[in-house]
């Protein structure tokens, strides 16, 4: 669902008057202008007023707005005037402006702050908004309108707006325009049931991580772990009524104990309790995902694919299945014997410390982090003192000042949906106004596990003027305690720098179309500004600006961030491993040619194989909480992650080289970062870094050259 800035006025479209300029004439339904939803937003920037919003606005809201760009769409149907591209196309982007802005609030607010009531009403609304994209897509009589201008776009069109037409021809065509009505019948079917079924997924994934919690009250077994870990686990179990530390499966509370814990039978179950959410039990996903990839299949061959990775790979930078299959191939080979290495090097070093038999899943990250704090004599425990959260946020808005002239000011003028939720008014270095951000940072159980950005509002241009993106980083951090301010690890370090690249994405923007804009990428191009964010992390010359002891206010000492750069490709081919088994997982699932009515876990330990470097364990599955690509936008694209960081890795490179404050370097990427999908990611690549990638960067990047 795009998201556009809706006006009432959806008729007064600008349009060149070489292509036509005879617009529809819209009909609108009555709007409740008392429902904040539906009315006006007279706000600074016209920022959504989370304070007026109730759950019971979202459903009327609902129910107006699908009427409303069912009115705008039918007035572009039966306009009397020749197809053009003014009426038709550019008429058709900016429709739904409404349903649009309510879903941008409605469906990020589901994923960060939701509760069961919310949920209920997207599953009643997901049906609705399903068959209305349907009766788009399927609408002969548009694609004909859409067709025609396709096949005569006249002389007067700019690069973005031929664009523009490419892919809403292609839209079309992939969404089931030119399929027989027979056919169209059981597109809607197949889509409508699938919506469902994804929604349902997130939802179970939620429940079932939501469900388990392990309480301790033998400070015995607790004694061993850093303050800040007890702290956590201290408070979790106070905020639930339970005396001593509770650990959960959210990030925060599942990591840190899994990391400096010795206890091997807690861990054992908490392991195993997190690798088997939604297998099995009430919450179960089983079903779902075999459903939800039958349905997947069934679309991709009405649409005349073999299998629903084609489908979606005929619209990727990678462009094939077999140029993914051979991607991952290729690094599996390159890394797959360091990374037996890397758990080799573990499992004796837990010999050497008094372990008894094979080193488990649930042992490694204890052990890891202890042989990683004698090797190179640095841990997260020391590291955190300098990562004090508000420290962090100042040190990444720095590096975007630095980098683009970006400057950011809290705006404490703007409504937030949550108390931990602070928005900022985001400059760029003329003092123009560029976006609103919004940055929520700790967990909560009405918020889904993992990190992500979003935008509630995308950039466009309307009426001719020019309308900026309202963009969000949502994250689950380390909480600050009674005692301590919140302190992060450094991989909470390199997952804000990753989400704040997605961020520069959209607030850099520039463009006409807001479906053209931002981070509307190819999706194995999208995480490339994110991954390429990550590298300054390491960077001695920017921690040194920054990187201040939160009590003493001492400057992180040269040793240390020493020992953080020279700690960087630690397990580096463990962790690459890993994520391919992911990948191959996905691409497994979705490269399927017949239904699967198989067992989920027997599936996924056969699509695994190749990657196996630890022990499998009986009864544990991560697909069933695989939430990235059954219920997200990952399916058939989880490889996309490694795709991208070969070309951060190669991108980074000339940052390194050119000196990584270089203004020249960062323009560049400045204009690959405002084009959005305007020009195809490869000619963009090529035209910033010189040349076209190469995956030998990413395996010099983590320093597997033989």
């Amino acid at each position: 669902m795009k998201k556009t800035l809706f006006t009432l006025m959806s008729v007064s479209l600008l349009a060149a008057g070489c292509c036509g300029d005879d617009m529809p004439q819209v009909v609108l339904p009555e709007i409740d202008t008392t429902n904040p939803l539906l009315a006006q937003w007279d706000t600074p920037h016209q920022t959504p007023p989370f304070d007026k919003i109730e759950l019971a606005h979202y459903k009327p809201a609902f129910e107006t707005a699908i009427a409303v760009s069912r009115a705008e769409v039918d007035a572009i149907v039966k306009n009397p005037a020749k197809p053009t591209f003014a009426n038709t196309i550019l008429a058709l982007e900016k429709q739904g402006a409404l349903l649009n802005r309510i879903g941008g609030v409605f469906f990020n607010l589901n994923e960060a702050d939701t509760s069961d009531e919310m949920q209920k009403i997207a599953i009643d609304i997901q049906p609705q908004l399903t068959a209305l994209s349907n009766d788009i897509s399927l609408n002969p009589e548009l694609f004909a309108r859409v067709k025609y201008v396709y096949e005569h776009p006249g002389f007067c069109l700019s690069k973005e707006d031929k664009k523009l037409l490419e892919n809403s021809y292609k839209d079309f065509v992939r969404s089931g325009a030119n399929l027989s009505e027979e056919d169209k019948a059981l597109y809607r079917q197949y889509t409508g049931e699938l919506s469902s079924l994804t929604l349902k997924f997130g939802q179970n994934s939620l429940a079932a991580t939501n469900a388990f919690s392990y309480n301790i009250t033998n400070p015995k077994l607790v004694a061993e772990l850093p303050d800040f870990v007890k702290e956590g686990l201290a408070m979790e179990a106070k905020a639930r009524g339970e005396k001593g530390w509770t650990v959960t499966l959210k990030a925060p509370s599942y990591g840190p104990f899994m990391t400096y814990s010795s206890q091997r039978a807690i861990k054992e179950k908490l392991w195993k309790a997190y690798n088997s959410r939604a297998l099995g039990g009430e919450f179960d996903n089983s079903d779902n995902i075999r459903r939800i990839t039958e349905l997947r299949l069934k679309i991709a061959n009405l649409l005349g694919y073999e299998c629903y990775a084609d489908y979606v790979l005929d619209n990727r930078m990678a462009q094939n299945t077999p140029t993914v299959t051979a991607f991952l191939e290729e690094l599996r080979v390159a890394t797959k014997e360091y990374a037996e290495k890397d758990y080799q090097t573990i499992a004796q070093y837990a010999k050497e410390q008094g372990l008894k038999g094979e080193l488990m899943p649930w042992d490694f990250g204890y052990y890891s982090e202890k042989y990683k704090n004698e090797k190179y004599a640095v841990s997260d425990e020391m590291v955190k003192p300098y990562l004090k959260l508000d420290n962090v946020i100042d040190a990444v808005f720095m590096l975007a000042s630095r980098l683009y002239g970006l400057t950011f000011t809290p705006a404490e003028n703007i409504t937030v949906y949550h108390q931990d939720v602070t928005a900022y008014e985001v400059a760029d270095k003329n003092g123009e106004h560029l976006a609103i951000l919004y940055l929520d940072f700790f967990p909560r159980e009405s918020k889904r596990s993992g990190a992500w950005m979003t935008e509630f509002r995308g950039t466009s241009v309307d009426d001719g003027k020019e309308v900026r993106p309202l963009v969000s980083l949502v994250m689950n951090f380390t909480k600050p305690t009674e005692t301590t301010p919140s302190l992060l690890t450094f991989d909470e370090l390199t997952t804000f720098l990753h989400e704040f690249g997605h961020s520069l994405h959209g607030m850099l923007a520039e463009g006409k179309y807001e479906s053209l804009n931002g981070t509307s990428v190819y999706r194995d191009f999208v995480e490339l500004p994110s991954q390429i964010m990550e590298n300054w992390a390491y960077e001695k010359q920017y921690l040194d600006l920054w990187a201040k002891h939160y009590q003493t206010g001492e400057t992180m000492p040269t040793e240390l961030v020493e020992k953080i750069v020279a700690a960087k490709n630690y397990l580096a081919a463990y962790s690459n491993i890993r994520q391919l088994s992911f990948g191959l997982t996905d691409m497994a699932w979705h490269t399927l040619k017949e239904p699967y009515t198989g067992d989920v876990e027997a599936f996924e330990k056969a699509s695994m194989e190749s990657t196996q470097v630890v022990p499998v364990v009986e009864g544990t599955a991560m697909a069933t909480a695989f939430g990235h690509i059954f219920s997200g936008g990952y399916a058939a694209g989880y490889y996309g992650y490694k795709w991208a960081e070969v070309l951060a890795a190669d991108g980074f490179s000339l940052f390194q080289q050119k000196g990584i404050f270089d203004t020249a370097t960062a323009s560049a990427f400045r204009k690959l970062l405002s084009s959005g999908g305007k020009v195809h990611p490869m000619d963009l690549y090529v035209e910033f870094r010189g040349h076209k990638p190469q995956t030998q960067a990413l395996i010099d990047q983590m320093g597997l050259t033989k």
